[in-house]
Order: C-alpha cells, then sequence, then structure tokens
C-alpha cells in the first residue's frame, strides 16, 4: 500500500487536516513525505497507529507537549505515563467537584438561616526527634489558621518558617466564605516568594506546606508537598490530602504497594514542593465533633495510620493528641523531625 494523502490519512486517523498540520509544525506526527513544489503532506499507513495514539490522548485532554513524550517511549513505559496523568487528573477534578458542591450549596443557601455557630479548639507541637541535629519543621495553630511546613536544604528551617509566616495574617482577617480559596490561593503565592527570599533562589532549599483555613463552617485546604492532613469523623480516620512524592507516584501507577513504599529507598523524594509546583487547593464542610490533624511527614513515616486513629481517637483534648503523637513517633526511633496540629470542631 502507498502513502496516503492528507485528506485520506485524516479519514482512517479520524484527526482533522487541521490537526495534522499542527502536529506536523509540533515535531508531533510528521508526514512520510512532503511534496516539494507543491507542499502537500503525505503519510504512511504504518503511521495511522501513532497518529490514532495522538487523537485518543487529545480525547483524554493530555496536552501536547506531554503526548510527545508518551509517544517517543515503549508500549509499557507509556500505559504508565498515561495511568500517572489519569491518577492526576482524578484528584484534580475531585477537587473542583468540591468546589462546584460548595458553589451551588453557596448559591442555593436560604439568606439568614439559622445554623450552628461553630469554632476550632487547637493545640501545635513541634519536635526535632531523636537522630535529625536540628529541627526544620514549623508549626502552626490558631482560631482561623493551621499549618505545617517541613523545610529541607542547608536554609530549610528558615524555610518552613518563612512560609507559615507568610499565611499568619490569615489568623486574623475577616473573609468572606466565598472568597476564601481565592485569598488563600494569593496568600500562598505571597509564601513562595518569602521562600524564596530565605533560600536565595538555592534549588537545595525549600519547604513543603499544608495548610487550613477556618472560614466558620468550612475549611479551606492548601497542599504542596508530603506533610498531610488527616480527618478523624465518626471514628473513622480519612486522609485528606495526596503525597506529592515518588513513591506515591509509584503507587498511583500500580508498581508499588503502600506496605513497600514504606521501606522504598526514595520514598523521602519530593515531586512537588511550594517553590516548585502547584498546590492543590480544596474545600471541606465541617461537622460538630471533627478532629483535623495536620502533621509532617516524620509522624507517619513511623507511625502507622492505624495506630494514628487510636491516638486521636483517644485523646480528650487537642494537647494531649499532639504530645501524644509526637511522643509515639519518638518511642519508634524518631528519625526525623515531628509536627503535629490537632484541631476540633466545636459546637459555641
Amino acid at each position: 500500500m502507498g502513502l496516503l494523502t492528507i485528506g485520506a490519512f485524516a479519514r482512517a486517523s479520524r484527526l482533522s487536516p487541521k490537526a495534522l498540520r499542527l502536529y506536523d509544525e509540533l515535531d508531533l506526527l510528521r508526514p512520510a513525505r512532503v511534496d516539494p513544489d507543491t507542499g502537500y503532506r503525505y503519510y504512511a499507513p504504518d503511521q495511522l497507529e501513532q497518529a490514532r495514539l495522538v487523537a485518543w490522548l487529545r480525547r483524554l485532554g493530555m496536552p501536547l507537549a506531554r503526548i510527545r513524550e508518551v509517544c517517543a517511549l515503549r508500549p509499557a513505559e507509556a500505559a504508565r505515563e498515561i495511568r500517572a496523568y489519569w491518577s492526576r487528573v482524578e484528584a484534580e477534578t475531585a477537587v473542583r467537584r468540591d468546589l462546584a458542591a460548595f458553589l451551588v450549596e453557596e448559591l442555593l443557601r436560604e439568606p439568614g438561616k439559622d445554623t450552628d455557630m461553630l469554632e476550632l479548639r487547637y493545640s501545635a507541637h513541634s519536635h526535632p526527634g531523636r537522630v535529625r541535629p536540628a529541627n526544620q519543621d514549623t508549626a502552626y495553630a490558631g482560631a482561623r489558621l493551621l499549618a505545617v511546613a517541613d523545610g529541607y536544604g542547608p536554609a530549610g528551617a528558615p524555610a518552613s518558617s518563612a512560609a507559615v509566616a507568610a499565611l499568619r495574617f490569615l489568623d486574623t482577617d475577616e473573609l468572606p466564605a466565598g472568597d476564601v480559596l481565592n485569598v488563600l490561593e494569593e496568600a500562598v503565592r505571597a509564601a513562595t516568594e518569602a521562600v524564596r527570599d530565605v533560600s536565595d533562589g538555592a534549588d537545595e532549599n525549600g519547604t513543603t506546606l499544608t495548610a487550613l483555613l477556618w472560614t466558620g463552617s468550612r475549611l479551606a485546604l492548601v497542599h504542596i508537598g508530603d506533610c498531610r492532613a488527616y480527618l478523624l469523623r465518626d471514628g473513622g480516620l480519612f486522609r485528606i490530602t495526596h503525597d506529592h512524592t515518588m513513591v506515591q507516584s509509584l503507587i498511583d501507577e500500580g508498581r508499588l504497594t503502600p506496605e513497600e513504599a514504606t521501606a522504598h529507598p526514595q520514598r523521602a523524594l519530593l515531586l512537588k514542593a511550594l517553590t516548585t509546583g502547584t498546590p492543590d487547593l480544596g474545600l471541606h464542610e465541617a461537622r460538630p465533633g471533627d478532629r483535623y490533624l495536620l502533621c509532617s511527614d516524620g509522624l507517619p513515616t513511623v507511625v502507622p495510620d492505624a495506630r494514628v486513629r487510636t491516638l486521636l481517637a483517644g485523646a480528650r483534648t487537642p494537647a494531649e493528641a499532639v504530645h501524644g503523637l509526637v511522643t509515639e513517633a519518638n518511642a519508634a526511633g524518631g528519625p526525623d523531625n515531628v509536627s503535629c496540629v490537632v484541631a476540633d470542631v466545636v459546637t459555641v
């Protein structure tokens, strides 16, 4: 079978001629031959498989730059990349779904409708652990802001401290509930710049950040890195953040089990931090009796979630909870700095 005209190839691949011309320009799908006089493009039949793959990936919404990378891989590697991409799409879709539900509820809320007055009771505790010479974590708990940051590199401690300090104005300002995500996003941009300032632009310095901002009935979440946020509700413990780490990406792709991840040599390797990626944002409806935990990775590295749930559920107060969790991490060897923030949602 000879070469196909661009029109025939478009019909066979279900790509439009316009798309084929664009993919040629982007070096994504080059024609087998271009007529030197007319500039007309011709394609070989064996290019149909790649063309159909491009069409399918575009239907998934994958960016063209990412498609180029996937098409250059062997089939097994390409499959892993597609699986990882879709895992991220699902996570981002879940965040947008929560935001849509929040907006619908806000628009349908009856003006003046009586609701329970809620507030937070909170405590924070940070410890260097039993191995590290210094504490690069920063933990903060206030009436409206809860935050944990885990710095890394020679300037890790100033980086985590700068990130949390840049958010502390949120603990006093009154913010309309509908604006909370926009305000939090702007505050995180300021925190990113503050970290860059104290790090002098050095790539080896940085920090993770996980924070919750209280609106009076909801908690707005910002998260990047491997600190975690958990919710204890009705006796069940739920992790409400997703680690941005190499091992978590391997778990998402099905290449590693959670149990194997605990002993993986690259379990501390970050894929995103405050100055190197886009944070996750989300909204969580609060209920009386909820207990929230924010912690640096020094806790889950050595204390299983089942034990975390037991300690959280058994503590009478947030102060008792944070000290119990930190003590447990140190009793398990304390190989890293460990910081915990616990907040209870209570009816006033």
